[in-house]
C-alpha cells in the first residue's frame, strides 16, 4: 500500500490530451449505454457524442466491449469471463461462474458492483448500467449455449447473481460474506445450472 506521504504531488492544470480524450469517451459511453443499452450503442454514436473519431475507441479501449468494461469499471473484460467459464464441461459452467464472480469481486472488495447495486434502487442510470452489466457479461454465455428461452434464463440467472452480490458485498450477511468460495459454488451452482441448461418447467 502506498502511504499518502510517499505519493508525489500530481501537477496541477490541464490534464494531458490523451487523458481528456479517454475521459470524454468514457462519459459518452456511460450515457449511451444507459440510454440505448449495450446492443443499441455503437462505437460511432459514442465517438460522435464525445466529439471524437471512432478510431479513438479502438485505440484506447480495443473496441466496444473494452470500452464497456472501462465505463462500468469492470476488473475484467466480458470476453475474458465468457472464455473462462465456457472452458470445461457444460454441466459445470454455473460453478465456474460463481467461482469467477466471487473471486473477481473479492479481489476489489466488491468494487463497482457494490456501487451499482447500492445506487440502482434510486438512480435510473445506475439501474440501467447494472442491467447492462448482467446482459453483456452473462448474456453472451447463454447465447453461446444455444438454449431455449434465453431471455428468461438470463433474467433468472442475473437475479441470482445480483442477489449473491447484494448479500456478500452490500448487506454483508454473515453467512454469505464469510463463506468461502467452495461453499458458495457448491450451494448456488446447481440452481444457476438449472437456469442455464435445465428444465424451467414452463
Amino acid at each position: 500500500m502506498v502511504h499518502e506521504g510517499s505519493r508525489q504531488a500530481r501537477p496541477r492544470g490541464r490534464r494531458p490530451a490523451g487523458e481528456n480524450t479517454r475521459a470524454a469517451l468514457l462519459d459518452a459511453a456511460r450515457m449511451e449505454f444507459t440510454e440505448r443499452g449495450f446492443d443499441g450503442a455503437t462505437v460511432r454514436t459514442i465517438a460522435q457524442r464525445a466529439g471524437m473519431d471512432p478510431a479513438m475507441v479502438n485505440h484506447w479501449f480495443g473496441g466496444k466491449q473494452g470500452l464497456f468494461a472501462a465505463a462500468v469499471e469492470l476488473p475484467v473484460t466480458p470476453e475474458w469471463v465468457r472464455d473462462t467459464v465456457l472452458t470445461g464441461p457444460v454441466d459445470e459452467i454455473a460453478t465456474r461462474v460463481v467461482r469467477t464472480f466471487i473471486t473477481t469481486w473479492d479481489n476489489s472488495s466488491g468494487g463497482t458492483f457494490t456501487t451499482l447495486v447500492r445506487s440502482a434502487a434510486t438512480q435510473e442510470a445506475a439501474a440501467q448500467m447494472l442491467k447492462q452489466f448482467i446482459t453483456v457479461v452473462f448474456g453472451g454465455i447463454i447465447r453461446e449455449l444455444g438454449v431455449d428461452q434465453p431471455e428468461l434464463r438470463l433474467g433468472l440467472f442475473g437475479s441470482q447473481l445480483a442477489g449473491l452480490g447484494l448479500a456478500r458485498y452490500v448487506l454483508r450477511l454473515d453467512s454469505i460474506a464469510d463463506a468461502d468460495i467452495d461453499t458458495l459454488a457448491a450451494a448456488i451452482g446447481p440452481t444457476l445450472q438449472r437456469y442455464l441448461t435445465g428444465d424451467l418447467g414452463t
